[in-house]
């Protein structure tokens, strides 16, 4: 094996442990992994990286943009041994592409706010990606993101060209209207899951009003559910019994009690 063990390893270094791994004398299980074998692993290690920005851990961070970084390394390298590209074709178009979108910072153009550089930007993504219509650009969104992320992606490409709610009690009456279709779904009338999906658009479309990530607000919403049903359950337990052994009434009490300290 021709690698030399250091104290201190750099890019180049990690782009040949690539390499060692998917050789013949490599490792069986990394030479088996193809793009769609390791998808959820590139998916998985990006929310870790998440979780280590949200927690504010520098040190976990750096790890964890590693496992993005080699991710990233092992997707070129099955490219680069297919002879399509290699790494250096994805930093080559990286740069390009960044370039190309900044020509206020690499070009001629003047800019006088940040609101102006995000307009340019769509229209020369607009201009690389050929797409021709307002339609083009919500299709362009990523079916892959999660999706209340990918709702709020869609309303703001759809709000460019105008199609948008004057203000956020029209957005807020939606709502309304969007759950009186789902109970008459649930009565019935109607499919429930696509009424369910409409509220759920809904109230995206709120929280872009309010300018709040509904993406977070139902990660931290979700955080409060896990604290609070903590809290029933330590509480049952303080009184000797399991939490399945209470009422309704005595778990919403204890809820309701929860939400004063958890």
């Amino acid at each position: 094996m021709d690698f030399t063990l250091k104290n201190r390893y750099t890019l180049e270094d990690l782009f040949k442990v690539m390499e060692i791994l998917r050789s013949e004398n490599g490792c069986m299980w990394d030479r088996a992994q193809d793009h769609q074998s390791i998808r959820r692993n590139f998916i998985e290690e990006v929310y870790e990286v998440c979780e280590a920005i949200d927690t504010d851990n520098s040190e976990l961070l750096k790890e964890e943009l590693g496992d993005v970084l080699f991710q990233v390394v092992f997707h070129a390298e099955i490219e680069k041994e297919k002879g399509v590209f290699d790494i250096n074709d994805v930093a080559d178009g990286i740069c390009k592409k960044m370039i190309y979108r900044h020509p206020h910072v690499f070009g001629s153009v003047t800019v006088s706010e940040t609101e102006e550089i995000l307009d340019n930007w769509d229209a020369l993504k607009m201009t690389e990606k050929h797409q021709e219509s307002a339609t083009d650009t919500l299709n362009s969104v990523a079916r892959t993101l999660p999706s209340l992320i990918r709702a709020e992606k869609i309303q703001s490409k759809a709000a460019k060209s105008g199609f948008e709610w004057p203000t956020i009690q029209d957005a807020l009456r939606k709502v309304r209207e969007e759950l009186d279709e789902v109970e008459r779904a649930i009565s019935g009338d109607g499919d429930i899951a696509e009424e369910i999906g409409d509220l759920l658009f809904a109230t995206a479309k709120v929280a872009r009003f309010a300018e709040v990530d509904s993406e977070r607000a139902l990660e931290q919403t979700c955080e409060k559910f896990i604290r609070r049903f903590s809290y029933v359950e330590s509480a049952a337990e303080a009184q000797g019994k399991p939490m399945n052994a209470l009422s309704l009434d005595e778990m919403t009490e204890l809820w309701n009690e929860g939400k004063t300290k958890a």
